[in-house]
């Protein structure tokens, strides 16, 4: 007899799945690109929805090809390179950049409106009090389903319904003009503010979280385990596809009620605040904090689980304790330091996490798997090391970055592209071609 779960487990695990993308970038990004884009729009979010939702899709399917995450992704790295890149991931997605994002951000948009000031004091209170409750929930990961599936996630989709219906019923005005760079580069504009939402690498990270919840339903067939993973990672799909849109809606519009912004947050509040009166800044308050929180908590298992396996001399409440007091510590540098950090991690992991994923999906069709990615690999690291180290300031990298402004999609922002899939195509043909040297020969 197959094993099979109940519609509302499936549901319950595709809400969580959708809870564990949705943190509080995803909010803000899609209404900053939206005010730009104007009535560019559609080809913006295009372009944004396909880092920003189908390549996290592809994420978690590639999770549920090979039956875990990032661990057994990168199997098909050469060496040490697999649990290099790893560890870097892990960080960049957990302690480092992203955790402490989730409680930065829940700060100044959730908590900042009502005390008018911001503090060292009171941020230090509020990222202890945040990873507080982030790590109660995520110590216990076999209920990460009814936690996050059944109660908080519910929750937050009402919010994000309300705000829905506020912007359909209440528009703030006609879709405004979009910038130069969006009237000619508006898809490769929305594909790189995709990148912000680091999804992507969530799906790597959180690959293993639904695998986890999935499993502790008693489902242990493997290929039930795929199914149900690549089905909870659509339904997440389609819901950031919907709030993705609904913001970027909301941005476009909101030309006569903001002028100039710095940024997407300063516009949802304002869009809230408009509509909704003084009932706008608990509204977003709720929405902001539920979206960061739940973020948190899978980020937090995700890590406790990674290092928990590869590094077993602490287990894993342990490391979720010392991920947790890390990003607390860590989200006291402020919300602007962090971003300006996360940019350079991000132009070096992104390309190499992408390529993963690819090569992850093709490895059914592929005769040496490892060989593609190793020539794969080769261009794609190196190039996007060489971005990444030029967009933190370093002097030294000038003359290698001078050499990728000849290459095609440099100013694109994909110039990495090209030289991996050439690298893939060399390595399929050498491979063929040993192949058939290395066959017997018939006398």
């Amino acid at each position: 007899m197959s094993q099979t779960l109940k519609a509302t487990d499936i549901m319950a695990t595709g809400l969580m799945t959708f809870a564990l993308f949705l943190g509080a970038g995803n909010i803000i990004f899609p209404p900053f690109l939206g005010h730009m884009a104007g009535t560019e729009l559609m080809i913006a979010m295009l372009g944004f929805l396909l880092t920003g939702v189908g390549l996290p899709l592809l994420g978690v399917l590639a999770c549920a090809s090979v039956g875990g995450g990032l661990e057994k992704l990168t199997t098909i790295f050469p060496g040490k390179i697999a649990i290099t890149f790893a560890v870097v991931l892990f960080l960049a997605i957990g302690p480092l950049f992203a955790a402490p994002r989730t409680a930065v951000v829940s700060y100044e948009l959730g908590l900042l409106p009502f005390i008018g000031e911001s503090g060292a004091v009171s941020l230090a209170l509020f990222s202890i009090t945040f990873f507080a409750v982030a790590l109660y929930l995520a110590l216990f990961p076999g209920r990460l389903v009814e936690t996050v599936g059944k109660v908080i996630t519910p929750l937050l989709m009402g919010v994000l319904v309300i705000i829905a219906v506020g912007a359909l019923l209440f528009p703030q005005g006609e879709a405004g003009a979009a910038t130069e760079s969006m009237i000619s580069q508006g898809f490769f504009n929305g594909f790189r503010e995709g990148y912000q939402t680091m999804d992507t690498l969530g799906a790597l990270v959180f690959g293993v979280v639904i695998i986890n919840a999935i499993q502790n339903k008693g489902i242990t067939d493997t290929r039930q385990v795929a199914r149900y993973t690549f089905i909870a990672g659509l339904i997440a799909s389609v819901g950031l596809s919907l709030v993705y849109l609904v913001l970027g809606y909301i941005g476009a519009t909101s030309h006569q009620l903001v002028g100039s912004v710095q940024n997407g947050a300063e516009i949802i509040s304002l869009f809230v605040d408009a509509v909704f009166g003084s009932w706008g800044k608990v509204v977003l308050a709720i929405t902001v904090i539920l979206a960061c929180l739940t973020t948190a908590i899978g980020l937090l298992s995700a890590c406790g689980e990674y290092f928990s396996r590869v590094f077993p001399a602490f287990n894993y409440r342990t490391w979720v304790i010392l991920c947790a007091l890390a990003s607390a510590l860590i989200a006291n540098v402020g919300l602007n330091t962090l971003l300006q950090v996360t940019i350079p991690a991000l132009l070096i992991i992104y390309p190499v996490a992408i390529a993963l994923i690819v090569v992850t999906l093709l490895k059914p069709f592929l005769a040496k798997p490892e060989r593609v990615m190793t020539f794969v690999l080769i261009p794609v690291g190196l190039i996007s090391l060489v971005e990444g180290l030029h967009a933190a300031g370093l002097t030294f990298i000038k003359p290698a970055y001078a050499v990728l402004t000849h290459l095609p999609l440099q100013t694109e922002g994909l110039v990495w592209l090209l030289p991996g899939i050439l690298g893939g195509i060399f390595a399929m043909i050498t491979s063929f071609h040993s192949s058939q040297d290395a066959r017997p020969v018939e006398g």
